[in-house]
């Protein structure tokens, strides 16, 4: 796999952040670096947010309408693969800034 489609697999859920990272952690460029960051910061945003929704839905189920907010993790996975094949290192908005220079196992 060429770093760039490293990149794009790794917005992919976990399974593909796991794939892309184990296939092409021997020759990963600055820019499959940064997208796995990226996109491992978004997959625990995502993950964390679950467990929240789960919890208040079990309070509340009213607010199991918070759900929809899901839609805007789709969004950011969409921008984060469209950035990847455009080969840019923008963050994604909103939560990328925070995940720019974590992760150091990465690289």
């Amino acid at each position: 796999m060429d770093n760039k489609t490293v990149s794009i697999v790794s917005y992919i859920t976990i399974i593909g952040w796991l794939i892309a990272y184990l296939v092409g952690k021997d020759k990963l460029d600055a820019l499959s670096k940064y997208h796995l960051r990226q996109s491992l910061g978004l997959a625990i945003v995502v993950f964390i947010f679950g467990i929240v929704i789960n919890i208040l839905v079990a309070i509340s189920p009213f607010l199991g309408m918070l759900g929809i907010v899901n839609i805007a993790f789709l969004i950011l996975m969409i921008i984060g693969i469209i950035n990847a094949n455009n080969a840019e290192m923008k963050p994604l908005p909103v939560i990328g800034k925070y995940f720019e220079d974590k992760f150091s196992f990465i690289g």
